[in-house]
């Protein structure tokens, strides 16, 4: 239950900052997404399911803060979510590589799977084009707010799973 409220808390903190601070500096030419970068955080340290959990319903309140159409965050973040708990106690993010690749990577599933549900639902989403100068300025934001943002979660241990005490809570 701990836990569950750490996560809430930390997924309504990083929409706060990515949607109110962040959105409003205009010197940046797209918003670095953290919410998804602490999505991919929680699947890897708490695996799939703890990783679609917040990645529905940190997608879902993003939906209410944004002008996309209700669930299509919510679909994105946990299908990347699921994914990334795929990879739970296989990867070391401790380092430099596995954040910066999981953080880029993350970023083209993204725009991949915005374009796929585009299909569905032509005129009404936005998506990402390749070619864009939008999709490649985000992908470098999110490479490089990667290692800070899993360095910075690493500090608290409440947002890792840890079987030997979790019998004990």
């Amino acid at each position: 239950m701990k836990r569950f409220f750490a996560f809430f808390s930390l997924i309504i903190c990083t929409l706060l900052i990515q949607t109110a601070v962040l959105s409003n500096r205009h010197a940046l030419p797209v918003v670095p997404d953290i919410v998804l970068l602490v999505v991919l955080y929680i699947g890897f340290h708490n695996g799939s399911t703890a990783g679609e959990t917040s990645g529905f319903f940190s997608g879902l309140l993003l939906d209410f803060l944004s002008a996309a159409p209700l669930g299509l965050n919510a679909l994105v973040r946990t299908i990347v979510g699921f994914v990334s708990g795929l990879f739970y106690q296989t990867l070391e993010t401790r380092g430099m590589l596995i954040p910066i690749v999981s953080g880029f990577t993350a970023t083209i599933i993204k725009a991949v799977l915005i374009r796929i549900i585009s299909f569905f639902y032509p005129g009404s989403i936005l998506t990402y084009s390749l070619f864009s100068s939008v999709l490649w300025y985000e992908c470098l934001f999110n490479t490089l707010c990667a290692p800070l943002v899993f360095r910075f979660l690493s500090f608290f241990t409440i947002f890792v799973k840890d079987f030997q005490t979790e019998s004990l809570n």
